[in-house]
């Protein structure tokens, strides 16, 4: 339970984003929303880690390492995935956190020396199958141009490699203090693109796009990661698994938000999906 709830929580919460993200791009630049985003989080997160639970500040080898992670996971990662937002259905955004594990268990296997379980395998052909299924229809209705898929497709590279790399290191920091910093980092390492790039002209900061902020901010960028670095505490493969989950939960709030269908496509995706991760979660089922 220790494990499978956080799981399920996270994935829910995580999946929320393609949504809310869908929300917030209609009144402002993508990069705007993104910026706008990391740089209150990250500040708030600290504010928090360092003003109130008074832990430490990291050394300057733990920086170095945050900010690698910060650029692959936030300014590569969500930068990328709020570009792409624009140009493809909030389905296909949530459909595209199911790639990242067939890259994380590439990477463990090369960087980690980590062999691949063949339940594990077989865990991933069975959510892989399950997500195809699911999306199978809404893929034949929905929007989407050729470099929003590109865009998705780097920015899914990325949040893989820092997932991987993030797994590498033995983190004496508290989460909070890692999150906080790779968020104010990744925003940091954004702004010069935003400001470059972005089109400020026709952005309203309106009542939806500082709804859709809040939402990224709490729920996303506080309480998802926070699960998420626990998760891929236990295990970097394993954690990832739980993103196969992510289209799901996106495909109910994009009927419920979107008005995009569900069919009987849905159920029977859902099922594999659920097999695919009782396999790749085996071994926890059976420990007591």
């Amino acid at each position: 339970m220790k494990f499978l709830l956080p799981g399920l929580l996270f994935a829910a919460l995580w999946a929320s984003a393609s949504a809310a993200t869908k929300f917030g791009v209609l009144s402002a630049d993508p990069l705007i929303l993104a910026n706008v985003r990391f740089l209150i989080a990250g500040p708030l997160m600290l504010l928090v880690a360092h003003g109130l639970q008074r832990k430490s500040l990291p050394n300057r080898t733990e920086f170095g390492r945050l900010t690698v992670f910060a650029l692959l996971n936030t300014t590569i990662y969500l930068g990328a995935f709020v570009l792409a937002i624009k140009q493809v259905s909030a389905g296909i955004g949530s459909l595209s956190t199911a790639t990242s594990p067939l890259f994380i268990t590439l990477l463990s296997a090369i960087w980690l020396s980590r062999p691949i379980r063949w339940y594990e395998a077989a865990g991933i052909v069975f959510g892989m199958a399950g997500v195809w299924v699911v999306t199978y229809p809404l893929l034949q209705n929905s929007f989407a141009t050729i470099p929003g898929l590109l865009i998705l497709l780097g920015g899914m590279v990325s949040v893989s490699a820092a997932t991987v790399y993030y797994a590498r290191f033995t983190w004496k920091l508290p989460s909070l203090v890692i999150n906080g910093w790779q968020v104010l980092i990744g925003g940091l390492l954004l702004l010069p693109f935003t400001l470059l790039f972005a089109d400020f002209e026709p952005s309203h900061f309106d009542a939806r796009f500082w709804w859709s902020i809040f939402w990224l901010i709490i729920p996303v960028s506080v309480v998802a990661l926070q699960l998420w670095f626990y998760l891929v505490r236990q295990d970097a493969v394993q954690a990832s698994l739980w993103l196969f989950l992510c289209p799901i939960f996106g495909f109910g709030y994009a009927a419920v938000l979107l008005d995009e269908p569900l069919s009987i496509y849905t159920l029977i995706g859902t099922v594999l999906v659920l097999m695919g991760l009782y396999l790749g979660q085996r071994d926890k089922f059976k420990r007591p």
